[in-house]
C-alpha cells in the first residue's frame, strides 16, 4: 500500500477545499457550500480549533481526506469523535484508502480514550454503507438526524429571548 496519510497543514487549506468541494460534487450538495480558505485555517488552525484533518496521498499524489472533531457523550461521561467527511478521488478508490483514513481518524480516537466514534452515510449510498458494515459499524437505524442552517439557528435562538 502506498497510500501515506498525514495531517492537514496550514499551507494545504487551499488543496483541502477543493477536495471538500469535489465531495460536496459527489453528494450532490455544492449548493451547500460556504467553507471558504479563511473559515478552515481559523477551524483547524485558529487559536481554539475546533476539528482536525487528514490527507492520504498516492505516490505523492493527493488522493482523499478526512475530517474529524471531539464530541461529548453524557451518558459515557467522556468525549467521543465525529468523523465529519471522509472522501477518496474516484481514481484512487478500490485501494483500501477510504479505510485506511478512517482507522487513521479512529486511532486519534483511540489514542484520546474516546468512547465513541461516530458518522453519518447517506442512505443512498449502498457501497459505503456495506464498507461500515464490514468495519464494525452499527447502523443506528432508530435514530434521526436533526439540523438547523446557520438561519435557522438565528431565528430559534431570537424566538428563545423574549
Amino acid at each position: 500500500m502506498s497510500a501515506i496519510i498525514n495531517s492537514v497543514t496550514l499551507a494545504e487549506i487551499p488543496a483541502l477545499l477543493e477536495l471538500i468541494r469535489e465531495l460536496a460534487q459527489f453528494e450532490r450538495l455544492e449548493h451547500e457550500l460556504e467553507a471558504t480558505p479563511e473559515s478552515l485555517r481559523e477551524s483547524l488552525f485558529g487559536p481554539h480549533p475546533v476539528a482536525g484533518a487528514l490527507f492520504a496521498r498516492d505516490n505523492e499524489a493527493l488522493a482523499g481526506y478526512a475530517i474529524y472533531f471531539f464530541t461529548f457523550s453524557s451518558f459515557t461521561g467522556r468525549k467521543g469523535l465525529w468523523l465529519d467527511d471522509v472522501y477518496v478521488r474516484p481514481q484512487f478508490r478500490h485501494r483500501g484508502i477510504g479505510p485506511r483514513l478512517i482507522g487513521a481518524v479512529a486511532q486519534i480516537g483511540a489514542d484520546n480514550n474516546c468512547s465513541r466514534f461516530e458518522w453519518t452515510a447517506l442512505n443512498w449510498n449502498q457501497t459505503d454503507l456495506d464498507v461500515y458494515r464490514k468495519s464494525g459499524a452499527t447502523v443506528m437505524s432508530d435514530w434521526v438526524l436533526l439540523r438547523l442552517n446557520n438561519e435557522g439557528l438565528k431565528k430559534l435562538a431570537a424566538s428563545k429571548r423574549a
